[in-house]
């Protein structure tokens, strides 16, 4: 199981959110490069960045930060926020971006994401409220159930799901475990949790399901509820 440290970016600066709310961004650098680059250093693999203006905006807004923590780490990195259509992803993987995550698009037109991840490294981006899939930034609720969406993706070639329970992001409330299992066994897809992790107590509890692909670590972090370097070491 990996573990992937998150930087989101917020006007150029690196921010965490509470539940998904653009009003309650807390500023934890002016220099976001240099929290990848310690990330690396911590023993990481890769780094997932979120470009939160882009997830509002519906195209790329933060790519100058992007384009510094590319030059400035070697880490494998997968993008999300504000991916729209395919000539954005042929920008991102130029500028070197490993994997890029689809969201709102995935809901929209699930079609586009299987062409797309027929063709480069897709993994796509479930986040729910309540169960129910979140679209724009997480400003808008669908109808559709999250565990409905991740099936619609499986046997298409997308790498990796990343769902997150938008309840409990940024809250150190503890990761839902069970939420992220049922999109793992909905999909058959390898399936990255995120939202809400706290300590290395939901690590572990990830990590004894057997089902969980990877874990996405930010508040816990930068709030100091998690020592990453050691929990690298512990899952190494």
């Amino acid at each position: 199981m990996d573990i992937l440290p998150a930087i989101d970016l917020k006007d150029g600066r690196c921010v965490r959110l509470t539940k998904g709310l653009m009003e309650s961004a807390k500023i934890y650098s002016d220099e976001p490069w240099q929290v990848a680059r310690a990330f690396e250093r911590m023993g990481a693999r890769w780094l997932h960045l979120v470009d939160l203006n882009g997830a509002f905006a519906g195209e790329p807004k933060n790519l100058e930060q992007i384009e510094m923590i590319r030059k400035h780490c070697n880490l494998k990195m997968e993008l999300g926020g504000g991916i729209r259509d395919e000539a954005t992803i042929r920008r991102y993987l130029d500028l070197g971006i490993d994997r890029l995550i689809l969201g709102s698009i995935a809901v929209k037109d699930p079609d586009f994401v299987k062409a797309m991840a027929a063709k480069y490294p897709i993994a796509v981006g479930i986040d729910a409220v309540d169960g129910y899939v979140a679209v724009e930034g997480w400003a808008e609720v669908s109808e559709m159930p999250a565990t409905e969406l991740a099936k619609a993706f499986a046997d298409c070639g997308v790498e990796a799901i990343i769902c997150t329970d938008v309840g409990k992001d940024g809250t150190l409330s503890g990761v839902n475990v069970d939420f992220t299992v049922s999109i793992a066994e909905a999909s058959g897809v390898p399936t990255i949790a995120s939202g809400g992790v706290r300590d290395m107590r939901d690590i572990e509890a990830l990590q004894a399901t057997g089902r969980v692909a990877g874990v996405i670590v930010g508040k816990a972090y930068y709030e100091g509820t998690i020592d990453l370097k050691e929990a690298f070491a512990a899952i190494a």
